[in-house]
């Protein structure tokens, strides 16, 4: 079924946005890939970005220690707590107290999808620094304005947004970059355990750079698909909707996988 099938299937039931298209940052499909979402974890890419330039400044060090604890500057002013129900990466909890490496805390982000671990990496980027990331690749509509689970700015309506646009242009910046930093970002998207969206369907050993996201009613990916028999391409969908979420997961592995059919030739898409 085409991808703009998929999306008529879905009609009436939510917001829908893709993006699709090759490292050259040129889409050959858009569907609303401007309107921005809540961003969930699509968040902790630019995240990841930041720490690496910072990284690369000599600002900070993959090796440097870092305590975890569980208690953030509030975006509203005050401040929070990573809800650990919530949370559904055990590891970085078993340290509360320890000191880790920032390298440590940043796989357990990435990989892992770690609210606390992304908190801890936020707190030693900036929220601004992260937020310039996005800036710096996207339209200025996605933004970072607060670490996860800041229930006191989210009630001051302070939110982090992604539009699918926005976040295949850092997509394509990451696929792009050749300097270390841009392959350590790489391979941590890599290593996302979280798979099933955008390579649920893909034949088994596919790399695919990914950050996905979810949250009520929110279920993204966005990632670069690496064909080992045809150029990448980099797709990104956002769905904020009524859909329960594992037809949610199947929308978005549906249309990875039609790219996936179209890899040879993706233009013939449109």
């Amino acid at each position: 079924m085409g991808i703009a099938d998929q999306l008529r299937g879905v009609d009436g039931r939510g917001e829908f946005g893709v993006w699709l298209g090759r490292l050259d940052g040129k889409a050959v499909l858009r569907h609303h890939a401007e309107r921005t979402h809540y961003a969930a974890s699509t968040m902790k890419l630019p995240v990841a970005i930041a720490m690496m330039r910072l990284v690369e400044a000599g600002e900070l060090a993959l090796d440097q220690a870092v305590t975890v604890h569980n208690d953030f500057a509030s975006a509203a002013g005050g401040r929070f707590g990573v809800n650990p129900a919530e949370d559904e990466a055990p590891a970085t909890w078993t340290h509360v107290g320890e000191e880790v490496s920032l390298g440590w805390l940043a796989t357990e982000m990435i990989t892992r999808s770690s609210n606390l671990a992304t908190d801890l990496v936020l707190e030693q980027t900036g929220v601004d620094a992260a937020n310039a990331v996005l800036a710096e690749y996207g339209s200025g509509a996605s933004v970072i304005r607060r670490g996860i689970d800041d229930a006191g700015a989210q009630a001051a309506g302070i939110s982090n947004l992604m539009s699918p646009a926005d976040l295949a242009a850092v997509l394509v910046a990451v696929g792009n970059d050749t300097t270390t930093a841009g392959s350590y970002v790489r391979d941590l998207l890599a290593g996302n355990t979280w798979n099933g969206e955008i390579p649920a369907l893909l034949p088994s050993g596919t790399r695919v750079e990914h950050k996905n996201g979810w949250d009520r009613r929110i279920r993204h990916d966005g990632g670069i698909v690496r064909p080992a028999d045809a150029p990448p391409f980099v797709l990104v969908v956002c769905t904020t909707s009524e859909l329960p979420d594992p037809e949610a997961q199947q929308l978005i592995a549906g249309i990875a996988f039609e790219a996936w059919t179209h890899r040879h030739d993706l233009e013939a898409i449109r």
